[in-house]
């Protein structure tokens, strides 16, 4: 991950002012895609929920095991995993780390 986008993130951590608690992560889930591969493009009724993002702040963690992810991570989660948040007209979601997959 480049210098300027950590940098990003890290002020958009800062300018929200949230804080996750425990092994609780602040992610920011990717656009839905557009078209297909083949070209088709998908109307926003069919579109799918998104299942990539990228970490924006992460807890410190439960007592015995500390959060393996960081700010700045590209994470894959469960369809259905954390709960939808708005903050300034964004969409965020919050999810405990054990919702999380994999680190891409």
């Amino acid at each position: 991950m480049s210098y300027a986008k950590l940098s990003e993130i890290t002020n958009l951590y800062k300018i929200m002012n949230i804080q996750p608690l425990a092994d609780r992560v602040l992610v920011e889930a990717a656009p839905a895609e557009q078209k297909t591969a083949g070209g088709i493009y998908i109307p926003d009724t069919a579109k799918e929920k998104p299942q990539k993002g990228t970490v924006i702040a992460a807890g410190p963690g439960k007592k015995d095991e500390p959060v393996t992810v960081k700010p700045g991570d590209t994470i894959l989660f469960g369809k259905y995993a954390g709960t939808e948040i708005q903050v300034e007209g964004k969409d965020y979601l919050i999810m405990r780390e054990s919702d999380i997959l994999a680190i891409v």
